[in-house]
């Protein structure tokens, strides 16, 4: 994954202390501004954020109550980047869509346009221009349009500035240098809590694990509150009777595609002598994974505490192993079957357990 500074050159952005009259390297329209890349290439806010329109289809057609999540799936759309304005628009609408899901009262599409609208007022750098983070700002906008505050509203218009001000206060205690990714979950916490607390409206928190480390030139590690290695990794354990065949392909898928997310176990609940030959078999031509060399039959007795518990679908009733989540994946046995049942079981593990490690990295389980 490439880490993005200069839309046009991938060059690392430079930041004026005055503003310069620069032409924008896509439309060429010539306006005043602070920021160009170091070969001298400057993108308009416009060409920048070019495609946002499409969060409206995305939020109208929401039903989570968890503005994290909602804008997540914003930053998987073609037009967002690492770092940009796009982030001043994005986290006021994934505000309003999560309010209105958690029971708020609003006009939803109407609120959208307001969002796009005003965040779309608020430039790039203003983070450490104008010193006050567009993502803050976005959090105050939020608040401000779904109390329908004006300058000549009461407590609305409190309200607005208080919301302001806690999203750039946990903005601001983190540091420098910015991360839009890092300043738009931060306010989007510090809204959940305060729309809850003042609005009596309960949004899902999630707290999330970073994914876009690599893409931060950047990127400020451990001190990050987001960072990977600043989170615990969940113990998951893998369940079925026998421990031979299922629950083994998902310990070594697990260890083998979200190891960094995550610790895998497995174990039966009556383990059996010895892995599948077949399982064995397929998932060292498949993966290159020798589960003969790695892996053994083991009892539940044999597992450490864990915090995630996920069975095969074996109808395994476990009722001496705690866990804060627990799972069952439906999943046929194919034991005894011709090699396209394993490889079809094999596909939908693999499926799983990457699902698994998105939810895991979103804060979304226990």
């Amino acid at each position: 994954m490439s880490k993005e500074e200069c839309l046009i050159c991938k060059a690392p952005l430079e930041y004026l202390v005055q503003d310069q009259m620069m032409e924008c390297a896509i439309c060429h329209k010539q306006e005043p501004s602070k920021t160009r890349c170091i070969n001298g290439h400057y993108v308009c806010s416009d060409c920048h954020t070019q495609g946002m329109d499409s969060i409206f289809g995305l939020c109208l057609s929401e039903t989570s109550t968890d503005p994290v999540a909602i804008l997540r799936r914003m930053m998987d759309l073609p037009f967002c980047h690492m770092h940009g304005p796009e982030h001043h628009v994005m986290v006021g609408a994934a505000l309003l869509t999560a309010y209105k899901n958690a029971g708020g009262v609003l006009d939803l599409e109407a609120a959208l346009h307001e969002m796009y609208s005003r965040g779309k007022a608020v430039p790039g750098g203003a983070c450490g221009f104008w010193g006050a983070c567009g993502a803050g700002i976005s959090a105050g906008q939020f608040l401000a349009i779904a109390t329908e505050s004006t300058p000549l509203a009461q407590e609305p218009w409190g309200l607005s500035n208080q919301m302001t001000g806690r999203a750039l206060d946990s903005i601001g205690k983190v540091g420098g240098p910015r991360c839009c990714k890092r300043d738009s979950y931060l306010a989007i916490l510090a809204a959940v809590d305060f729309a809850r607390e003042h609005l009596g409206v309960s949004m899902t928190r999630t707290v999330p694990v970073c994914t876009y480390l690599k893409q931060n030139n950047q990127c400020i590690g451990k001190r990050c509150p987001f960072a990977p290695i600043n989170r615990k990794r969940p113990k998951v354990a893998f369940l079925c009777v026998h421990n031979s065949c299922r629950s083994q392909m998902a310990e070594a898928l697990g260890k083998h595609l979200a190891g960094d997310v995550f610790e895998s176990f497995s174990a039966g609940t009556e383990p059996g002598a010895q892995i599948n030959p077949d399982a064995v078999r397929l998932m060292r031509q498949v993966y290159g994974i020798d589960m003969a060399q790695s892996q053994h039959n083991k009892p539940l007795s044999a597992l450490p505490a864990v915090d995630i518990v996920v069975t095969m679908g074996c109808n395994i009733q476990c009722p001496t192993l705690p866990c804060s989540h627990r799972e069952d994946w439906g999943l046929d046995d194919p034991t005894g079957q011709p090699d396209s049942a394993f490889l079809a079981v094999m596909k939908q593990i693999e499926e799983k357990v990457l699902d698994l490690k998105r939810r895991v990295e979103a804060g979304q389980l226990g």
